[in-house]
């Protein structure tokens, strides 16, 4: 790996880092930054999501401040393990190419359930007249669908994150963000895991992306909770669309 290379990896993992933790989608920066130097597509994807994970531990503790109670969020990270196992595990194991199809059209569909997040608690309630064990449920449902798409592909997983879990949280958007970030955490965690153990991960790239990501994760995640509900959710819904646009103009091109 080149000067140049390296150079290029590093700016990409700053931004990645930077735009995972305000919205998400940071992958579809240095995934093609990887491809750009020469890395093959399976080994980009699998080192892609080896390199984030050090960004979105960072965002955890950059937006640490707005969790919501300990006793809250444990119960679903078992959920957020298992998803993203499965994901991954469905990457290693099967053709991309239907699901290469499929990813578009779910990301534009998270987007579109933040942008109209109003009318929809209006048709099928707000989180705060559900009972506790269908509102656990709930919840637990979104977090088992973002988690396996994440293990899977993992770009635009802070958009379907945010999306499903501010139709079901009786939270503000900073608190969504929040969990959103620590559920990205333990699939990056998870997927570090599972792909190096059997994935073919380049660590050169990795060890060149992974702190930038870190640096750019923590900034990213400061920035986040100074920014006013309408301006995170208006910057999450455009982005969203267009890393939606992006990948479906990949997969028909």
């Amino acid at each position: 790996m080149g000067i140049s290379d390296a150079v290029l990896l590093i700016i990409a993992g700053l931004a990645a880092g930077t735009v995972n933790a305000a919205a998400g989608g940071g992958s579809l920066i240095t995934f093609p930054a990887m491809i750009a130097v020469g890395i093959p597509p399976v080994a980009a994807n699998v080192s892609n999501s080896v390199s984030v994970f050090p960004g979105y531990a960072a965002s955890v503790v950059g937006s640490r401040m707005d969790l919501p109670p300990r006793r809250t969020l444990w119960p679903l990270l078992p959920t957020a393990v298992l998803g993203t196992g499965v994901g991954c595990l469905l990457l290693l194991a099967t053709p991309a190419r239907a699901f290469d199809l499929v990813v578009p059209f779910l990301v534009l569909g998270a987007t579109a359930v933040l942008a109209f997040q109003g009318p929809l608690r209006r048709l099928v309630g707000h989180p705060a007249d559900l009972g506790p064990r269908r509102r656990a449920l709930t919840v637990q449902a979104m977090v088992a669908v973002g988690t396996v798409y994440g293990g899977y592909f993992g770009a635009a997983l802070g958009v379907m994150l945010v999306a499903g879990l501010a139709l079901v949280l009786d939270a503000t958007l900073a608190r969504v963000s929040a969990v959103k970030n620590l559920l990205s955490a333990v699939v990056g965690l998870t997927t570090l895991v599972v792909f190096a153990l059997f994935g073919p991960v380049n660590w050169a790239a990795v060890a060149v992306v992974a702190p930038a990501t870190m640096l750019g994760g923590y900034v990213g995640a400061r920035v986040t909770r100074r920014l006013p509900p309408v301006v995170l959710r208006t910057l999450i819904v455009c982005f969203g669309t267009a890393i939606g646009l992006y990948l479906l103009w990949r997969a028909l091109g």
